[in-house]
């Protein structure tokens, strides 16, 4: 592969995923920093493909530094970060997951628990300076997929009990991962991230209705028959199998975990889950 020698100041940085719910709010805060961006995913201009190699090179020409989503359960992250360094990257901030590294938090058989930690074991061991994100669930779940179409239809129906969950806002997670791309002080740091308290599913249902959204009633269901009805309804086993692994960590309890990494990372407090309904609330989110 031929490359541009540039200099440092003028090296694009990478941001898979740039256009989900972290991929955009890093670029944006990137990109407010003054920083040359270069987002790359499936419908980009230059695209990128997990599962296709040859989309690789192209995006990686002349970047420095990446922040890299994986695809959940893809096992090509490890020789994507190898085809990185090689290319001549030098820092990585990584998206991965709380309690990956915590026997019991999720599934036993997890592929994408065990991706993410393949994935963590290979940027430790290849990248000259990196940093990894674990956030807990995210707030914008509620306003841009996964709960929103529950809020919609008046019913929000998952497996997770009466537990409580310490959500943490997309927007500290481009935060962090913006600084640590830009500042000094982050190298070989693990960040664990959530938001400043934990609430259950009916408490933030109830944020969002009294922010003008629609009002909805949270329904717990029974895990077991939960997974038969999405199977019921044609989603693979995999994928059913991953989502209710990553749910069964908020039915334990395992999510109301309140977190140091946003003040750590940025010395100041998380976003509180209010601060994130009344930003979405006027986007028109829950509008009903």
């Amino acid at each position: 592969m031929t490359t541009t020698t540039r200099p440092a100041s003028q090296h694009p940085i990478l941001v898979l995923g740039g256009t989900g719910k972290t991929g955009s709010r890093v670029a944006a805060a990137l990109r407010a920093r003054g920083a040359d961006v270069r987002v790359a995913s499936r419908s980009t201009e230059v695209p990128f493909d997990w599962s296709d190699e040859s989309t690789w090179d192209r995006v990686l020409d002349g970047v420095r530094a990446v922040y890299l989503v994986p695809l959940d359960g893809a096992e090509a992250g490890p020789a994507f970060v190898r085809r990185a360094v090689a290319a001549g990257v030098e820092r990585v901030v990584l998206l991965s997951a709380r309690g990956v590294d915590t026997p019991g938090y999720f599934a036993a058989d997890d592929p994408a628990t065990r991706a993410r930690l393949d994935l963590e074991a290979a940027v430790r061991g290849a990248v000259p300076a990196w940093t990894i994100l674990r956030p807990g669930w995210f707030a914008q779940n509620f306003s841009e997929g996964l709960f929103r179409d529950g809020i919609q239809a008046g019913e929000l129906v998952l497996p997770t009990g009466a537990a409580a969950v310490s959500f943490v806002d997309t927007e500290d997670i481009g935060a962090v991962a913006a600084a640590a791309l830009l500042d000094p002080g982050h190298d070989g740091e693990t960040y664990e991230l959530s938001g400043p308290r934990a609430l259950t599913f009916d408490a933030a249902l109830a944020e969002i209705a009294a922010a003008g959204g629609r009002r909805a009633d949270y329904v717990a269901a029974d895990p077991d028959e939960y997974a038969a009805a999405l199977i019921a309804q044609g989603v693979p086993e995999v994928e059913v199998a991953m989502w209710t692994s990553a749910l069964g960590s908020i039915h334990r309890g395992l999510e109301a975990t309140i977190s140091d990494g946003v003040p750590r990372a940025l010395g100041r407090p998380a976003r509180d889950f209010t601060e994130f309904v009344r930003s979405a609330a006027p986007t028109g989110a829950w509008t009903p």
